[in-house]
């Protein structure tokens, strides 16, 4: 482990004494801690950049794995159902990650103020992906973490490191599909448009004709694209909000299995079950006992 990484880790761990996710000061900035191995759990993830300084971790995106440590950082460029799971972790060397979420606006102004080429047009790539964490990045994430220690500068130069990290991801080897969030009209802000309906929308019923319209595409562009971004179709893509939405008012609000099923737009209660349980490897009450029995963290 180099200087600078354990730095990276030392600094986390002092401004996370607990497991959980941690916001902080920084805008934009979580840390997450974690002393044990995870169950798989499904999330939406907001566009975020995800870098480990200690542990390693398991994304899971449509049929896409990705298993990353501290030599390579995570982006997520589009709201998107993945299933994480932290895979090594102790309470000697537990997991630490820095979150970063994603400014659009931030991003497109260093494109125009670098100079920077917008994407050819063309189909988008995947919304996940991973890349080899540089000196010249981490040492950008070290300085902004860093800041927690004297909060009277982070109004004047956590932005600055935030651009720096931005800048690095932007000219970096995956610096394209970046690129795509900020650029007006491109294939993934398109896909963007349909994910944002679908998640203010998720419990109705929808015509891929309309959601098309939505997102100003043809239908079958709109599938093709859609399924490239999210690794899913669009109904699987509503289906795992829906499921996922269910799961949450069952653990969090002890819901009835029955009930939370049509809360999120299912009629038949045992279409509900069958699909709960085709995603979370369990019907609704077991898998919520499970859940509630496991001493690991429930978080992504």
């Amino acid at each position: 482990m180099s200087d600078a990484q354990l730095e990276f880790a030392k600094l986390i761990e002092r401004s996370a004494h607990t497991d959980g996710i941690h916001p902080t000061a920084l805008p934009r900035v979580s840390l997450i801690r974690a002393s044990q191995a995870s169950e798989p759990i499904h999330v939406l993830h907001e566009p975020a950049i995800c870098i480990i300084a200690q542990g390693r971790k398991q994304v899971m995106s449509g049929g896409n794995v990705f298993v990353y440590d501290r030599a390579q950082y995570l982006v997520v460029s589009v709201d998107v159902p993945i299933v994480g799971q932290i895979i090594e972790a102790s309470k000697d060397r537990p997991y630490l990650c820095f979150l970063l979420s994603l400014d659009v606006g931030i991003v497109g102004a260093l494109m125009m103020e670098a100079n920077l080429p917008a994407p050819r047009p063309g189909e988008p790539q995947a919304s996940v992906f991973l890349s080899d964490v540089t000196s010249e990045l981490l040492d950008a994430a070290v300085r902004l973490v860093r800041l927690l220690d004297s909060p009277r500068d982070i109004p004047i130069l956590a932005p600055v490191a935030e651009r720096e990290i931005l800048y690095r991801l932007l000219i970096g080897p995956q610096g394209a599909r970046l690129r795509q969030i900020a650029v007006a009209d491109s294939r993934l802000q398109q896909v963007g448009r349909a994910i944002s309906w679908l998640k203010r929308n998720f419990r109705e019923p929808f015509r891929i004709e309309d959601l098309a319209r939505e997102a100003r595409m043809s239908p079958s562009a709109l599938h093709q694209h859609f399924k490239t971004v999210t690794s899913m179709s669009p109904l699987q893509y509503q289906k795992q909000l829906r499921l996922q939405e269910a799961r949450r008012l069952i653990l969090a609000q002890a819901m009835d299995a029955a009930l939370a099923g049509h809360s999120v737009g299912y009629d038949s209660p045992s279409q509900f079950s069958r699909e709960y349980r085709r995603l979370f490897g369990a019907p609704p009450i077991r898998d919520v006992q499970r859940l509630r029995a496991s001493e690991a963290p429930l978080y992504a």
